[in-house]
């Protein structure tokens, strides 16, 4: 009983010497982690309102006031490390190897984040564009940094690591797609009476682009007809609903106009 007794003693005394010896320097580390937490959020808001308020992608700058954040952390526990009388320079070594590692371990991960900050930066799309790449297209819905999330008109979401995206070839064409037709006319029909009947039948159509207009013209002479192209443009995400109208109302309106649209045909001799 009498051991305990002097064993208590003497933790009692050694935790009275750490409080007298330390006290003020955990207060002060204290208070310059909570300060240094206050003014690390208000500089990261701050520096994120700034860029959205001048139309900075928002990504970009959530990702630069949080990182602005982090930066501002990681001095302050240094500085708090320091008023403990804790040297910093072996945690900082150890932080080093033990980040070299997870680096090597998670670099594909990484290749995303950093493909995600280059598109961030250069802004070859933003949402709302309807790209082509990596053999999939659609409307642009999201752009993180570890990927790119694509809408298609059936409304199922694409998933695309950001790594596959930077330095492959990337079509853009904005918030429409192009779609292009082929249709067949008798070698005794009139190229302009055609031209002039595809064009009145493409305008009937919803959901054609009022700003670019549609190229109609002789594409190319087949074995039985005179084949003519029709390009459009349309709203992405109707582009399969757009493609079957418009191949309905051409072929409606060369009908009424009494325009053979010949089938292919061959010659059979007997010697």
């Amino acid at each position: 009983m009498q051991d305990e007794l002097q064993q208590a003693q003497v933790l009692y005394d050694t935790l009275v010497e750490f409080a007298v010896t330390y006290s003020f320097q955990l207060f002060g580390a204290l208070v310059i982690l909570l300060v240094g937490w206050w003014i690390a959020s208000k500089i990261g808001s701050v520096v994120e309102n700034m860029m959205v308020g001048r139309d900075i992608d928002i990504t970009l700058s959530r990702f630069t006031g949080g990182a602005s954040k982090l930066v501002i952390l990681a001095l302050v526990i240094i500085i708090a490390l320091g008023n403990l009388g804790i040297s910093v320079t072996p945690l900082i070594a150890a932080v080093g190897a033990v980040g070299l590692g997870a680096g090597l371990a998670i670099q594909g991960m990484l290749a995303n984040y950093a493909a995600g900050f280059t598109i961030i930066i250069t802004r070859p799309f933003v949402v709302g564009d309807t790209i082509q790449v990596c053999g999939v297209a659609g409307v642009v819905d999201k752009v993180m940094l570890p990927y790119t999330i694509l809408i298609n008109e059936d409304n199922v979401s694409i998933q695309i690591p950001n790594k596959l995206i930077v330095g492959e070839i990337l079509h853009n064409s904005a918030a429409q797609m192009l779609i292009e037709l082929e249709v067949g006319v008798a070698y005794t029909s009139d190229i302009d009476s055609v031209t002039q009947i595809i064009a009145d039948a493409v305008k009937t159509v919803d959901g054609i682009s009022p700003d670019k207009e549609p190229a109609i013209g002789v594409d190319s002479f087949g074995d039985s007809s005179i084949n003519f192209g029709v390009r459009v443009w349309g709203e992405t995400t109707r582009h399969f609903e757009i493609r079957y109208a418009l191949n309905a109302a051409i072929f409606a309106a060369l009908k009424q106009a009494e325009v053979e649209i010949p089938f292919p045909q061959r010659e059979v001799r007997m010697l």
